[in-house]
C-alpha cells in the first residue's frame, strides 16, 4: 500500500509488519471531514486483506490525536445515509483481524475520542484528554461513543460525560480501565510501535483469535447501539440546536455545560 493512496492520512509500513496510519491535518488537530472519514472507512478494509500487515498503530499528526469532525466542513456536501454514516467506520475497525494500537499523542475529542477507545490497546501521553462533544455541538453521540464509553466506564459514569461533553485526563482514563497506559517516559508513539511490533512477532493465529474471540463482546454492543444512535446523530444533524451550537463555536461564544 502507498502512503500517496491517501490526502488526509499517511501510511507507513514497516518492516516488521506494523502499519503506522497518521491522521494528518495538524493545523486544526487532525479534525476530520468527509473526505477523511471516508478515507478512514477505506484504510482499515485495505490493510486488513494486506497479509504482510501484522499490527497497526493509529496515532495523529502534530500535538493533537484527533478533535473530532470539522465543524466548518461538515454543512458542506451531502451528509451520509442515516443508516449509515460512522457505523461503517467503527466495524469496519472491529472487522480488522490484527490488533490495533492507539498512540493518543493528544486530544481525542468526539470521533477521535471513538477512534481511540475503539481500538485493541491504547497508550496515552501524558498531555492527552479524552471527550465526547457532541451533544455540545447540539448532536446525538452517534459515530460509536454511545457504546464505547459505557462498556469501558459503566452506563451511569458513561452518561454524565456523554450528555456534558466533560473532559477526562489520560491519567483518569488509565485508573477507571478505559486506556491501558499513560506513557510518562519518551514518545508515546514510539512506545505504541515497540508493543505492535512485539504482537507482530508474536503467534499470529493466537492473537488474531483472541482478538476475535473477545471482540465478540464489543461488536454485541455495536451491534445492539450503532444503528440507533448513528441514525439519531445524522437527524440532529439538522435541529435548530445544532445551528445555535455551530454559530456558538464559530463565534467562540460559550456552548452548553463549558466553563
Amino acid at each position: 500500500m502507498s502512503q500517496h493512496s491517501f490526502k488526509y492520512l499517511i501510511v507507513e509500513k514497516r518492516s516488521s509488519g506494523v502499519a503506522v496510519v497518521t491522521m494528518n491535518r495538524p493545523e486544526i488537530l487532525n479534525a476530520i471531514n468527509w473526505d477523511m472519514h471516508e478515507e478512514l472507512e477505506r484504510v482499515f478494509v485495505e490493510l486488513d486483506h494486506d497479509k504482510s500487515t501484522r499490527a497497526i498503530v493509529l496515532t495523529g499528526a502534530g500535538r493533537g490525536f484527533c478533535s473530532g469532525g470539522d465543524q466548518k466542513s461538515l454543512d458542506k456536501g451531502k451528509l451520509p445515509s442515516p443508516t449509515r454514516s460512522g457505523r461503517h467506520l467503527i466495524r469496519n475497525m472491529l472487522e480488522v483481524e490484527v490488533p490495533i494500537v492507539a498512540a493518543v499523542n493528544g486530544v481525542a475529542v468526539g470521533l477521535g475520542a471513538t477512534l481511540a477507545l475503539f481500538c485493541d490497546v491504547i497508550f496515552a501521553s501524558p498531555t492527552a484528554r479524552f471527550a465526547d462533544t457532541h451533544v455540545t455541538a447540539g448532536v446525538v453521540a452517534g459515530d460509536g461513543g454511545a457504546g464505547i464509553w459505557p462498556l469501558l466506564m459503566g452506563p451511569v459514569r458513561a452518561k454524565h460525560y456523554l450528555m456534558t461533553g466533560a473532559f477526562i485526563s489520560a491519567e483518569k482514563a488509565a485508573s477507571m480501565g478505559m486506556i491501558n497506559e499513560v506513557i510518562s517516559k519518551g514518545d508515546v508513539k514510539d512506545a505504541a510501535i515497540e508493543y505492535a511490533e512485539m504482537l507482530a512477532s508474536g503467534p499470529q493465529e493466537s492473537i488474531i483469535w483472541t482478538k476475535y474471540s473477545v471482540n465478540k463482546i464489543i461488536k454485541q454492543y455495536a451491534h445492539l447501539l450503532l444503528d440507533t444512535s448513528a441514525a439519531l446523530e445524522m437527524l440532529t444533524f439538522a435541529s435548530p440546536e445544532r445551528r445555535e451550537a455551530v454559530a456558538a463555536f464559530a463565534e467562540k461564544r460559550k456552548r452548553f455545560a463549558e466553563r
